[in-house]
């Protein structure tokens, strides 16, 4: 077995080779993507730093859209109906962890004319200014080793960011209603999820417009398509220079080296497993919590968690007290039973002539009416299939006759 040993009078140290360092550079591609669009919708991202796997932000297209949410949206009132959730609009609400069969109510106002932006204070702040810090002690270190190449390096890897920065940059447009003459119905929307679960949220329309229903446009500061390629290759020979001469930088340096990159693939795959919302700054909206009066007030935004999805469903439909939305959003079965089990929600729901009342803590409460929604559906698909069944039976006792 070979093990480091000095010889011929040379230290020990000197025995250790850390050429693979460079690896260190690239690693980490995903944690950095993780969060990639908000960090480049920050000013920070200017900075020259140190940063894991730059390579990810040096892709051939930058994305046009942000990331969309699985769940289906449909709009109470104006029937407007998408099949995706929008990035903002689930950053707002913060809803798509709600246990299966759930039901939340929330209202929504725009209290501000700012924009959504990426908070100035913010885990990513850190983890930036982290990388700063690092590039700064590392470039120290570099000259008071009288280290060239690590001193290149450094130059190198940490302008980088700033070069990725500038064709990264972006700024979030959401669209505005133009046309402010006339009435437009109430914006509510009803979100729901994959598991189930549903999302009531009470706005005006603008709201909803700006945050479920239109596209969210991202206006990059360089537009220019070929000006961004060609500055991704400069950075892809800054990337590799870089490299290189990290590699053949000293072995005390490439020691520093290994542990800032350690300590900064820690930091942001930390960063990464961190809630979005953390992240972005979206004060210009006041969210406000309502409940159900057999919401679970121990549990984050007050959910009325049932054991069905007809109940969620039935729950849903007294806050709405339309069913519209149903059908839209192909929340139910389109047979007869279905139907009428829909109508009998419909009027039961609207027989509730108090629809909302405040509670000692002040938080809007939906009466529930007592109406076993589970029950119903189960009656009116048992005479559904008795009906199917006797009209099989005519049909197979007119055939017997003709034969």
């Amino acid at each position: 077995m070979l093990w480091l040993q000095a010889e011929n009078g040379e230290p020990l140290l000197q025995q250790l080779q850390l050429d693979i360092v460079g690896f260190l550079a690239i690693l980490g591609e995903g944690s950095v993507l993780a969060n990639a669009q908000v960090s480049t919708l920050s000013r920070w991202i200017f900075l020259p730093r140190l940063i894991p796997a730059p390579q990810a932000l040096m892709r051939p297209t930058r994305p046009t859209v942000l990331e969309t949410v699985p769940g289906h949206v449909t709009g109470i009132y104006s029937g407007n109906s998408k099949d995706t959730i929008n990035h903002i609009g689930n950053i707002v609400c913060d809803a798509n962890n709600l246990p299966a069969h759930s039901v939340r109510v929330v209202r929504i106002k725009r209290t501000g004319a700012s924009l959504i932006k990426a908070r100035t204070i913010a885990p990513l702040t850190g983890v930036l200014l982290l990388g700063f810090v690092l590039s700064c002690v590392l470039l120290g270190l570099s000259i008071w080793r009288h280290d060239g190449m690590s001193l290149l390096a450094t130059v190198l890897l940490s302008c980088l960011s700033s070069l990725i920065g500038y064709g990264n940059k972006w700024e979030l447009k959401l669209p505005q209603r133009k046309m402010t003459q006339g009435k437009v119905p109430p914006g509510d929307v009803v979100i729901r999820y994959p598991k189930g679960s549903f999302l009531i949220i009470r706005c005006p329309e603008e709201v909803a417009r700006e945050l479920y229903f239109a596209p969210e446009a991202i206006q990059y500061l360089l537009q220019h398509g070929p000006a961004y390629r060609l500055l991704s290759l400069v950075g892809t020979i800054m990337l590799m220079g870089g490299v290189i001469c990290l590699a053949n930088a000293q072995i005390e340096s490439q020691i520093a080296w290994a542990a800032s990159y350690m300590l900064l693939g820690s930091s942001y795959w930390i960063v990464a497993a961190l809630p979005a919302k953390l992240h972005w700054d979206y004060s210009c909206y006041t969210v406000t919590n309502e409940c159900l009066s057999d919401s679970n007030m121990a549990a984050k935004g007050y959910p009325s968690e049932n054991p069905t999805f007809t109940q969620a469903l039935w729950k849903a439909i007294v806050v709405s007290k339309h069913t519209n939305w149903v059908r839209l959003s192909n929340a139910c079965p389109d047979t007869p039973a279905w139907r009428m089990w829909l109508a009998q929600a419909q009027a039961r729901a609207k027989q509730v002539q108090l629809q909302e009342r405040r509670g000692e803590d002040q938080v809007t409460t939906w009466d529930i009416p007592d109406w076993d929604a589970q029950q119903a559906l189960i009656a009116l698909l048992n005479e559904q299939a008795q009906e199917d069944m006797k009209e099989v039976k005519d049909v197979v006792v007119r055939n017997t006759e003709e034969v």
